[in-house]
């Protein structure tokens, strides 16, 4: 028994550690929009139109997003194009061997980036919100750009239009007997097609649309175990009474 006790204690003293030795910038909080419809289906149009040219969802086909409120015709009106048909999964536009090329690797794919992203720092939504939020020009890279989440990242910005672009702001500390670099925030230095507002409301709901594709069915999941829950409490207590009557003669 103490054995296992001082396994457990370095298993949790080794977890802690690695805790802090990850450090990093503290993630944002995402907002949960997965069951805001309008949300959903914004998030679907910006997924469409900026990430499918290169990365794939190959766990998601376009007929599934009627879930989210989009009719048959209104998918095939505005989130399909060339001759891809509507029960196709989400494939990328990119040739394998040209993404490779240009970017080192061929870009991931995203039906479970929401659920995969997850650690110490928040959801993998949490990490998705602060990653996508988190571009800056970087003149050294073969990008063109660096990403304070994910430095020396292989992946450009594609919203960069919308956001506009910015500079990360430090300041200089020391902290144990060290001189560190600490984020402080974000300085505008030119405009994008959005406000930053309505830039983070933007990344908000592509963000909901990830977490929803991840788990079509998450939400219909949570009704279903409240309803589970309150059952088993009701007859909890029918059980309860009943326990009382049948033994109540018994001494």
């Amino acid at each position: 028994m103490k054995k296992l006790i001082l396994t457990l204690i370095t298993a949790l003293g080794l977890a802690a550690g690695a805790h802090a030795a990850g450090g990093g910038l503290a993630w944002d909080k995402a907002p949960n929009k997965t069951n805001d419809l309008a949300a959903l289906q914004n998030g679907a149009k910006l997924f469409v139109n900026y990430c499918v040219s290169c990365h794939s969802a190959a766990f998601m086909r376009y007929n599934r997003l009627t879930d989210i409120g989009l009719t048959e015709q209104q998918i095939k009106d505005n989130l399909l194009f060339g001759d891809v048909k509507i029960g196709e999964t989400m494939k990328s536009a990119i040739d394998p061997k040209q993404a490779k090329e240009w970017f080192g690797a061929n870009p991931p794919d995203l039906t479970l980036v929401a659920r995969s992203r997850s650690g110490h720092g928040g959801t993998g939504a949490d990490y998705l919100y602060t990653f996508l939020r988190g571009f800056y020009r970087d003149d050294t890279k073969a990008t063109g750009w660096n990403n304070v989440v994910f430095p020396n990242v292989g992946m450009p910005h594609a919203l960069w239009e919308l956001q506009g672009n910015r500079e990360p702001q430090y300041q200089s500390r020391t902290e144990h007997g060290h001189e560190v670099k600490v984020f402080t925030g974000w300085k505008q230095t030119s405009a994008g097609a959005m406000t930053p507002l309505q830039y983070d409301q933007a990344i908000g709901d592509l963000v909901s649309y990830l977490q929803w594709m991840a788990e079509p069915s998450q939400n219909t999941r949570v009704r279903i175990g409240v309803w589970v829950l309150i059952f088993l409490c009701f007859f909890t207590v029918i059980a309860w009474r009943l326990n009382a009557a049948f033994w109540k003669d018994i001494k």
